[in-house]
């Protein structure tokens, strides 16, 4: 097994998955997320993970992905975990936006709790300074507010669509924690992360109950829970 690869393996051999407490969202950006990709391998193994089927993935529309993510949060049956690569990060800060603008508009009182408990958002793009891919720039500007829940923003030191530093401040933006995955390209497929332990780590980090107890991550770093992130951003 190459040492960038896990497996995701029951605690117990042949002992039924126990039942998941969380729904975790996987959010592709452009193009989806592939045969390879660790979203694609998450879905497979992680209780309660399903994809979003945003529609266009080579022609994205920023409302219609907005209400695609809305529609299959507003279907979970459990509180859910995003899990957003790439452009799909940008469609979850505006869900956020858009959501927070309708819950302004309920009384305080109305006991109607945010459904989204964290979001782990990983190599998010430029969409306003330089975008490589003029699709990108449908996606802004940014939205002004801070995520209402928390959130981890997770980027590359050598991504091809995101410098570290405006990694960094759109972290800061967003009041999110960073963490730096190290040189790997735009943390895809082509990364070759296979299970990607570290992205684990940080998702059982960020929402324990996202990857239960009966799973264990093996050969790599993600049981580890000294992950080097940078702290909350406070509100400005």
């Amino acid at each position: 097994m190459n040492r960038n690869e896990t497996e995701l393996q029951s605690a117990v051999p042949g002992e039924a998955a126990a039942v998941p407490e969380v729904d975790i969202l996987i959010v592709p950006g452009l193009n989806n997320s592939g045969p390879g990709h660790w979203q694609t391998i998450w879905e497979e193994r992680l209780p309660g993970a399903r994809r979003v089927d945003l529609g266009l993935w080579d022609d994205p529309h920023r409302n219609t992905w907005v209400n695609k993510l809305a529609l299959a949060i507003g279907r979970a049956s459990r509180p859910v975990v995003i899990v957003a690569h790439s452009l799909g990060c940008h469609v979850t800060a505006w869900w956020a936006e858009y959501e927070a603008g309708f819950r302004s508009h309920l009384r305080a009182d109305a006991g109607v709790d945010m459904p989204v408990l964290g979001a782990l958002l990983v190599a998010p793009p430029d969409v306003e300074e330089r975008p490589v891919d003029r699709r990108l720039t449908r996606f802004a500007p940014l939205p002004p507010s801070e995520l209402p829940f928390p959130s981890i923003v997770v980027s590359s030191r050598d991504d091809p669509y995101i410098t570290v530093g405006q990694a960094r401040r759109l972290a800061r933006r967003w009041g999110a924690r960073f963490a730096d995955a190290g040189a790997v390209g735009h943390v895809n497929a082509h990364s070759g992360l296979g299970d990607w332990p570290f992205g684990l780590a940080l998702l059982r980090q960020l929402v324990p109950s996202a990857v239960p107890g009966d799973l264990i991550v093996a050969d790599g770093p993600a049981a580890s829970s000294g992950i080097a992130t940078e702290g909350w951003y406070p509100p400005a």
